[in-house]
């Protein structure tokens, strides 16, 4: 059976299928075949997800341990190959400088079975990952990884492409690395869509009763948190903090305007200078700093007042020591924001005339949305659809675990249109 009607692949990598998704369903389009001949995976509840997906198959584990020789002849080689330093990364040694990291098992393989192309995802990161020079259009990583396809016969193109673009609500970019021994694929001028969030919602779940939705919901309507952040870090219209829902106990109007001036001027660069030390985002302020800037009555008692209930602390400003902060505490001590990006179970609530953030492992349990008359989190449908997997794509596990699995998912959509412009190199 010719290539035209045929081809096999492989993925490493796999996660849940994102890539391998993505692929068949290119193909599919195109009227052609497609057989996974081998599948590597080695966290267990992904593996679960691919078996539930691909019943019947054998997923392979580790692939360091793994022979090429025990790999079968493939056409095409899939991967989402995580990222990592290469400790000999700009020598200009190739497929040498890649030893020691995960990469170096997609090369050795490339090696050894000369497919007729391939498709690498990763983080946009990679692009500037270890750059010697701020002006440098790629870093040394990223480099060595084109120099290595490029020495293993492999006409490669790469671009950084937006989720958000290929119709799926998420802001998510990622670098797409693609050869074939043919030509060199096109990753230029993809035909844009557009979706809002609304697209992928389902309604009428049950929503969550916690005290902190309560607390939110005791403050502002549903249509007033509509893209709504919730943190003490930062202020702007869009962002909801402690103090305006009264998390940490009651606070007065003039509290609130109190803090919020300080949430601004913590940031400049003059409070460093009058210390005396590097400036760092979000200094600690004297009483005499404050007073500087804010003369309200019992100005003392009100920043006490605040300390006590936690919205504020005291602490020495931070001076930077051999690239790290710590205190110096020869300084005076000064009122800071009790900030942390994580702080509170709600971090955003979700626009669905807007798109979703970038979906993070981490953070995708503190992304809620509006049902109703309530907020609950995303479900793993949603999050399914937020990343273009088709309605039939199971992800049958805990919560806990499918957030972790999207987190580190790839956007089908995109692959399915990167996918097609290899298909053109090769038939």
């Amino acid at each position: 059976m010719s290539i035209k009607e045929k081809i096999r692949f492989i993925d490493l990598f796999a996660g849940i299928g994102g890539i391998r998704k993505g692929f068949e369903l290119a193909c599919e389009a195109r009227g052609i075949l497609t057989e996974c001949v081998f599948t590597s995976e080695i966290k267990t509840y992904a593996v679960d997800v691919l078996k539930q997906n691909h019943p019947g198959e054998v997923i392979s584990g580790d692939i360091t341990q793994i022979a090429t020789s025990q790999i079968p002849d493939f056409d095409i080689l899939l991967a989402g190959f995580p990222c990592q330093a290469f400790s000999a990364a700009g020598k200009r040694l190739g497929f040498e400088d890649t030893r020691g990291t995960l990469f170096f098992e997609v090369a050795r393989i490339l090696r050894e079975k000369q497919p007729l192309g391939f498709i690498l995802e990763n983080v946009e990161g990679l692009v500037n990952h270890d750059r010697e020079k701020p002006t440098d259009k790629v870093g040394r990583t990223l480099s060595t990884i084109l120099e290595t396809l490029d020495d293993l016969g492999y006409k490669v193109s790469w671009r950084v492409l937006n989720a958000k673009n290929f119709g799926v609500p998420q802001d998510r970019k990622r670098i797409y690395i693609v050869g074939t021994k043919a030509k060199e694929p096109n990753l230029e001028k993809f035909k844009h869509t557009k979706k809002a969030l609304k697209s992928v919602l389902e309604q009428g779940l049950p929503v969550s009763d916690s005290s902190f939705v309560k607390l939110v919901l005791s403050h502002y309507t549903i249509d007033e948190l509509y893209g709504k952040s919730i943190k003490d870090k930062r202020g702007g219209d869009n962002n909801i903090h402690s103090w305006d829902i009264e998390y940490k106990g009651a606070v007065s109007a003039q509290q609130k305007e109190l803090l919020n001036i300080m949430l601004k001027e913590r940031r400049k660069k003059k409070w460093a200078e009058e210390y005396g030390i590097d400036w760092m985002d979000g200094m600690p302020l004297t009483l005499k700093h404050i007073k500087s800037f804010c003369n309200f009555k019992d100005l003392k008692p009100m920043l006490d007042d605040l300390v006590k209930k936690g919205y504020l602390k005291m602490e020495y400003p931070k001076k930077k020591v051999e690239n790290k902060r710590i205190q110096d505490k020869s300084l005076p001590k000064g009122y800071n924001i009790v900030a942390g990006k994580m702080s509170f179970e709600i971090n955003k609530v979700l626009d669905p005339k807007d798109i979703a953030p970038t979906l993070v492992a981490m953070d995708m349990q503190h992304l809620f949305v509006v049902d109703g008359n309530g907020l609950r989190t995303l479900t793993l449908r949603e999050g399914l659809r937020l990343f273009g997997y088709p309605d039939t794509y199971k992800l049958d596990t805990t919560l806990e675990n499918g957030y972790d699995l999207l987190g580190n998912t790839v956007v089908v959509p995109v692959i399915q249109a990167v996918a097609d412009r290899l298909l053109d190199c090769i038939l």
